[in-house]
């Protein structure tokens, strides 16, 4: 196998597995994967910072420990990118935000630390929305990301460096995290997986607000079982994140097999609640009709999901207020328009709104819980539209309906959000404009193992047919380099300022 230039098109998992038999040398897997993206990131511009000589050194360091025999880790010797929200020691970690231009942490976040530590080898960081408030990638230090099936599109965020450079197979892993959708919406949009865990599965050390669940970290990945694979070398309690707990590793590293004739689904065009094109209506019922006959039921639930807009504009601007007020009031020049509308908000929010707020999330959670009394999965579509052009910060009207601000394109996800279940973005074929189609996959909570399992016989069911299977993009088009991606992007006005959804200094 050397210098096979297809191997980063392998699953992680078959890599692995690869690495452990001895038939691959983790550099040799590393050289692929940097050819891949010297190769292919000048057309889409997912890659932000990179740590290929001391990532090379690790990957000697990883060969030699497999040479002498000793024990290996759940991810070892795997090249993974690193979102460019997440503290990597000695290398670049910039935020996308001209402040922290050049930042370089001393130390790992405790996520990057556990992933290290179970032998993954940090190739890069991934590119992300200034300060990650926005579902489009761009920011005015690494420019914007495109979308791999179409650069000129949005590739998603906040998490959209993870999902472009997973779409193209640059990395067989990546991190992401999730405020309203950070984690699901690139994924729906690039073709690949993403997973919002349950709060506190995955420790995170740098959250502001150490008792919000509105934020998680998590894995993204081209399938379900990598997705697990990464999920099983990230879970665990952290003594520093009061969230966190004890997990078995194990029931992310062994999915057990699903009948899906077994499975009870509810499903939802919008909750409710959400605006949805019409078009995404249309496709969300045709997958719902191509899955009916494979299990034991799929029927409409309904989900009163209250005043979820508001619940979540209030829980979010508090979240924004903990971690940027200080900035804010310093170097306010220094902050996107995203960042500073969420802090502006919250002028205006009182403590009857803030009690009132979470009191409406418990009501919210407490009725997906019933829900989960009569079902096994509630699926719903991952976004509202199909991708837009990245050069439109966020989508401001849908199905003829004028968005309230910047992020309330993303209500699909940010109603998930509040009810704290687990949600997978499953790739399911195309939509109208022959773009990916997302398919958000929702379990119970603390059911995430259990989700994973379904999510993965679902995808072995839509592998099995063209229409539904995970579409891949023209990887030989994005050979051309878009300098426009590269270019300084800079801020509107804040009066016009948008961007789809995520805030949160660590968790978007």
């Amino acid at each position: 196998m050397a210098h096979d230039p297809s191997l980063p098109e392998r699953s992680a998992v078959e890599l692995r597995r690869l690495i452990g038999t001895k038939q691959l040398s983790p550099v040799e897997l590393l050289d692929a994967c940097i050819g891949r993206i010297e190769g292919l990131n000048p057309g889409v511009n997912a890659i932000a910072a990179t740590d290929f000589e001391r990532a090379r050194s690790s990957a000697r360091d990883a060969e030699a420990v497999i040479m002498r025999g000793e024990p290996l880790g759940v991810l070892h010797g795997l090249p993974i990118g690193i979102k460019d929200l997440q503290d990597t020691a000695g290398l670049l970690t910039t935020y996308g935000n001209v402040r922290l231009r050049g930042n370089v942490p001393a130390a790992d976040n405790a996520l990057v630390a556990r992933l290290r530590a179970a032998g993954a080898i940090v190739a890069a960081k991934t590119n992300v929305p200034d300060m990650g408030a926005g579902a489009n990638t761009r920011n005015p230090v690494w420019g914007a990301t495109g979308n791999p099936f179409d650069p000129r599109l949005n590739a998603g965020g906040s998490s959209g460096g993870s999902a472009a450079a997973l779409a193209t197979d640059m990395l067989p892993l990546a991190t992401g995290s999730d405020t309203g959708g950070s984690l699901r919406i690139p994924a729906a949009l690039c073709g690949v997986v993403g997973l919002r865990p349950s709060p506190g599965l995955v420790a995170n050390d740098a959250r502001p607000l150490g008792w919000s669940v509105i934020s998680v970290l998590g894995p993204m990945a081209r399938t379900v079982a990598d997705t697990a694979l990464l999920m099983s070398a990230s879970v665990g309690l952290d003594a520093r994140d009061p969230l966190s707990y004890p997990a078995d590793a194990a029931a992310f590293s062994a999915l057990p097999a699903v009948d899906l004739s077994t499975l009870r689904i509810g499903t939802t065009e919008d909750f409710g609640l959400c605006i949805v094109d019409p078009e995404i209506r249309r496709v969300f019922r045709e997958r719902v009709e191509a899955i009916r006959p494979w299990v034991a039921c799929c029927e409409p639930v309904a989900l009163d999901v209250g005043d979820a807009d508001r619940g979540f504009d209030v829980l979010r601007a508090e979240s924004f207020v903990a971690a940027f007020a200080d900035t804010y009031r310093r170097e306010p020049d220094t902050l996107g328009p995203n960042v500073r509308a969420n802090v502006e908000m919250a002028a205006a929010i009182t403590l009857a709104d803030r009690a009132w707020a979470h009191l409406e999330q418990t009501r919210i959670a407490r009725r997906f819980a019933r829900a989960f009394e009569q079902f096994d999965l509630i699926i719903a579509p991952t976004t509202p539209v199909t991708p837009f052009p990245w050069t439109e910060l966020y989508a401001d009207r849908i199905d003829g309906q004028a968005m309230r601000n910047y992020y309330h394109w993303l209500a699909l996800t940010y109603v998930v959000t509040l009810a704290t279940n687990p949600a997978l973005s499953l790739p399911c074929g195309r939509d109208e404009h022959g773009m990916p189609f997302g398919l958000q996959v929702i379990g119970r909570l603390r059911g995430d193992a259990a989700l994973l399992a379904a999510g993965h016989a679902l995808e072995q069911a839509f592998a099995a047919t063209p229409a539904l299977r995970r579409p891949r993009p023209d990887v030989g088009a994005l050979r051309s380099p878009r300098p426009e991606l590269k270019a300084i992007v800079t801020h509107p006005p804040l009066a016009t300022a948008a961007a789809g959804s995520e805030g949160g200094l660590n968790a978007v």
